[in-house]
């Protein structure tokens, strides 16, 4: 993936992310909050997830453990199966933490070793907030539905969160076309 694409991707996906907070409505709240424990977000969200690692699994060679392949599909795929029935709550949410995660691996290569540009460092920058926030909700769930009931707490929050979202997702676009 080249900077470039890496940068406007990322720029995009958090413009998507922070458009329905940013323009609100009275069914963004009670959308976003279903999100978090939805089983159809998880077949997507996790279910993605799962797939993508796997396949990672799959382009294993054999310095990294790639003579126990079948063992590690094996397993893995039986602990994302098992999550569905096991640990449903917030399912959804941990897969976004996973896809998230999974994600950074090919936007942080695109921008290394690219030190002629120093423009990169918003699209790096964002991308290990992105991965410290992961690991936060990745490991646990609820703060998301915590940030949800603090952030609809007062009326301009939403607003303020999803122009955020929205206004660096604008700046990594603009950034994107610098390359």
């Amino acid at each position: 993936m080249s900077l470039f694409l890496a940068t406007l991707l990322t720029g995009l996906a958090l413009i998507a992310w922070g458009l329905p907070f940013l323009k609100g409505g009275p069914g963004v709240q009670q959308r976003a909050t279903k999100l978090l424990r939805s089983q159809s977000a998880a077949y997507v969200l996790f279910g993605g997830a799962a797939l993508w690692f796997l396949w990672l699994v799959t382009q294993l060679g054999k310095a990294d453990f790639g003579d126990y392949k079948m063992i590690m599909l094996f397993v893995f795929g039986a602990a994302a199966i098992g999550a569905f029935k096991y640990t449903p709550d917030f399912l959804a949410v941990r897969g976004l933490a996973g896809l998230i995660l999974l994600a950074a691996s090919p936007l942080l290569h695109a921008a290394y070793m690219q030190y002629d540009l120093p423009q990169r460092l918003l699209l790096v920058s964002a991308v290990y907030l992105l991965i410290v926030a992961a690991m936060f909700i990745g490991t646990m769930p609820y703060l998301m539905r915590d940030l949800f009931q603090w952030l609809w707490a007062q009326p301009k929050r939403p607003k303020l969160f999803g122009g955020a979202f929205v206004a660096y997702g604008a700046l990594l676009v603009a950034t994107s076309f610098t390359y």
